[in-house]
């Protein structure tokens, strides 16, 4: 076979011209078939016509003895020439037709080889023209060609020769019919050279033009197949000089508009272009350029432009691919405003708002400042629970509004989270502006928001903080005024507070009293006293109440007003609570197996305590540890516990408390913002005076009414009622004869630790339940 590649020579025989390999020889005399019949039948026809002719010639024999021989081989010449004729329009195969033309050649040779031997000078033509003839006109193998060269040669020649002549003659004609022979032999393999190289190279090019087709072909299906726009455009005017399919949907033209389409009308920008062609001179070609198209039909599509450069008969040109992106850039819009705004109010968030905090204090101008108000709804809790979070989303959406509105002109509003929002100053007089923009924020936020017929009342406090008064920098910023928020709720809400360094250094003090506590509680510092409760009817001991200590050194004890910052952390505050509970149940069960009669244990319950929904069943589990009936504990809360964020948990978990035996007393009475309605929903079985009232009872008549009224209240609820803080045996007096019948104080005794506890159990008797009602009878 020839070889695929045009470059490629075809091995050729060395002395005969034809291909060495059999398969390409047989591969091209088939397809030189219909050629070779061709001319296969022009050759016998000729010949029949021309022996038909030599007849006339043939006719100047009449009369002789030769006539006779003569007539019989011209017509047997004729006859084998009409015959082969049809044969070999019959042929369909190359060997077929071989041995046609082989068959003629043999016949008519020796019908001619029998013509010659008139000796005429015709003759004599004739012995060197036919062998000439037949290499040179009959398409044979060349082995075929030669050995019917030769063979005919060397039976023409007997035909013509005269034995009787003189035989330097006859050896002579012999020779020239050699060389003759020989000469045509080489012209034949010239000329079969010559032949099959030019079929070799028309192969070639058939055959690299077929590939060139075909993948032109598959070129173009790809092209046309290939889903994404694509376009073909001369660089020079923009003109549309090919596209596809999917270009032309996407345009949604018909062909000839697209044809007629130049790329300068096609961007929305034509500045566009220009950038695209610049990039591609520059890079050669461009994946990720980014662009805007007007389509047929005037709508605007984004799309991504991946572009190469590239030649177009000479002249440079561009193939370029479109990508839509208008979806995915609109989703990406809404991804990059769904990560800087929030979702409910729209405002900036958290995010965005410290990269514009940033900015600003990066490029503030010396005699510019920056002032952040950190502002922190009050009651949003209580909004949510009572009317439900579609009532506090409404109160969020009006608050941004109402912030948006103050600050329009002179500054930005963002929502930090929750109920948190802050607003962004850049002004000459930064401090001063946000202290005004503050008080109108404040007085603004106090109207109520219409909800469903009702009007929310909203309240807020603000933290300030500026730059440079405070600090350069965003991070300690945001600190300053999140100190500023902090010290406005502790002194109340509803109202603003400007950072002073005072409220860092209170920060930093209690940081670092949250860390000795910790500390503490992993010292196992964190232990309770118990302080007796007294009856002022019998003077017996009626129980104790567990206070919390902290132990920090052998001879320093500390009371929780010591350490009162670290216990407004929830987390440390929980933290305690479960210690003295543990503490206070091994206690316990120490002195019952001991065979002392301690009487019921009060522990007091935090309202951090009170975020864990499970607190009542932690506590009975802890009390069953401990192998401690829950009949020996009582639990005291104050009225904040009602007030916090969690106070929906609190009825549960008393009830189950109260369930399991536990009794609720309501610690310092009078002093928090709890209702009436309390100690009716409740299960509380105890109100405890506080000790501020009990202090000057016998010398402030105000303190005196509030004191006579809580006992009244217990008495005419069936509750006990316990008064905190006796300290003289006159106070004891005034409460026994108003009917409180229990009480603890230093009068009776202060707190004990815990190993004091069995010596004080052993040594109450009668004698001693006597002598306490001594010290006030």
């Amino acid at each position: 076979m020839v070889q695929s590649s045009a470059s490629d020579e075809p091995r050729l025989t060395a002395f005969g011209g034809e291909f060495a390999d059999r398969a390409t020889e047989a591969l091209f005399r088939a397809d030189r078939l219909d050629e070779a019949k061709r001319h296969a039948r022009l050759l016998f026809a000729l010949s029949a016509l021309l022996n038909a002719g030599f007849l006339l010639s043939d006719w100047r024999f009449e009369g002789t003895g030769h006539f006779l021989v003569a007539l019989s081989a011209r017509f047997g010449v004729i006859l084998i020439s009409l015959c082969c004729l049809v044969a070999a329009h019959l042929t369909r195969r190359v060997r077929e037709l071989d041995l046609v033309e082989t068959l003629w050649q043999w016949v008519a040779g020796a019908g001619v080889a029998v013509l010659v031997g008139t000796r005429s000078e015709l003759a004599l033509f004739v012995v060197v023209l036919l062998p000439t003839v037949y290499y040179l006109t009959v398409p044979l193998p060349f082995w075929l060609c030669l050995v019917n060269g030769i063979g005919l040669g060397a039976m023409l020649l007997a035909g013509y020769l005269d034995f009787d002549q003189p035989w330097r003659l006859s050896l002579g004609l012999a020779v020239a019919v050699a060389t003759l022979n020989a000469a045509l032999s080489i012209i034949v393999s010239r000329s079969n050279r010559l032949d099959r190289l030019q079929w070799a190279a028309v192969t070639a090019a058939r055959r690299a033009n077929a590939r060139l087709r075909e993948s032109e072909n598959l070129l173009e299906k790809t092209f046309q197949a290939v889903p994404v726009p694509l376009l073909v455009t001369a660089l020079a005017d923009g003109s549309v000089l090919k596209f596809n399919a999917a270009a032309l949907r996407f345009y949604g033209g018909t062909p000839e508009e697209a044809l007629r389409l130049k790329t300068t009308d096609l961007y929305v920008s034509p500045s566009h272009r220009t950038q695209l062609l610049q990039r591609l001179k520059e890079e050669g070609a461009v994946t990720d350029f980014s662009s805007a198209v007007r389509l047929a039909d005037g709508s605007r599509r984004d799309v991504l432009v991946a572009a190469s450069q590239i030649e177009l008969g000479g002249l440079p040109g561009m193939v370029a691919a479109l990508i839509d992106i208008t979806e995915r850039a609109a989703v990406e819009q809404q991804v990059r405003y769904a990560a800087t705004h929030d979702i409910l109010t729209g405002l900036p968030n958290r995010a965005a708002f410290q990269m514009r905090l940033e900015a600003a204090l990066g490029t503030r101008r010396p005699a510019e400042g920056v002032c952040l108000l950190l502002i922190d709804l009050d009651g949003l809790k209580d909004v949510n629970d009572s009317l439900g979070h579609d009532a506090g989303d409404m109160v969020l959406r009006e608050t941004a509004l109402r912030l948006a509105a103050l600050a329009e002109a002179c500054g930005l509003v963002a929502r930090l989270g929750g109920d948190e929002f802050v607003v962004l100053l850049a002004a000459p007089d930064a401090l001063e502006a946000g202290r005004r923009l503050a008080q109108r924020i404040l007085g603004d936020l106090r109207r109520p928001v219409p909800y469903e017929g009702r009007q929310l009342s909203t309240k807020a406090s603000v933290g300030i903080a500026a730059c440079p008064e405070h600090d350069g920098t965003s991070g300690e910023l945001m600190k300053d005024a999140d100190l500023a928020l902090y010290a406005a709720k502790q002194q109340g809400r509803n109202r603003l507070m400007v950072y002073t360094p005072a409220m860092r250094q209170a920060m930093s003090e209690r940081m670092t009293l949250l860390r000795e506590i910790i500390g503490a509680l992993a010292d196992d510092q964190i232990v309770p006293f118990y302080q007796p409760k007294v009856s002022l009817v019998t003077g017996r001991l009626a129980g104790f109440e567990a206070l919390v200590r902290w132990r920090r050194t052998a001879h320093a004890v500390l009371a929780p007003a010591t350490f009162e910052m670290a216990l407004m952390d929830r987390e440390v505050a929980v933290m305690i609570g479960e210690r003295m509970v543990r503490r206070v149940a091994s206690d316990v069960r120490g002195w019952i197996e001991a065979g002392y009669d301690c009487g019921r244990i009060a522990i007091n319950l935090s309202p951090a305590e009170f975020t864990h929904r499970d607190l009542g069943t932690r506590l009975l589990r802890q009390f069953h540890a401990a192998g401690v009936a829950p009949e020996r504990f009582d639990v005291e809360i104050t009225e904040t516990v009602f007030l916090g964020r969690n106070s929906d948990h609190v009825a549960p978990i008393l009830d189950e408390l109260y369930r399991a035996g536990v009794r609720v007393a309501l610690d310092d009475f009078g002093t928090g913002y709890a209702g009436l309605i309390h100690l009716k929903q409740l299960p509380i079985d105890t109100i405890k005076i506080d000790r501020g009232f009990v202090t000057d009872i016998e010398q402030d008549a105000f303190d005196t009414a509030i004191v006579c009224a809580v006992i009244e209240l217990g008495r005419n609820l069936g509750m006990r009622v316990i008064a905190e803080g006796v300290e003289t045996a006159g106070q004891a007096r005034f409460l026994r004869e108003r009917g409180c019948e229990f009480a603890q104080g230093f009068l009776f005794c202060r707190p004990l630790p815990s190993q004091d506890m069995p010596a004080f159990l052993r040594a109450e008797t009668e004698q001693t339940a006597r002598a306490r009602l001594d010290l006030f009878l």
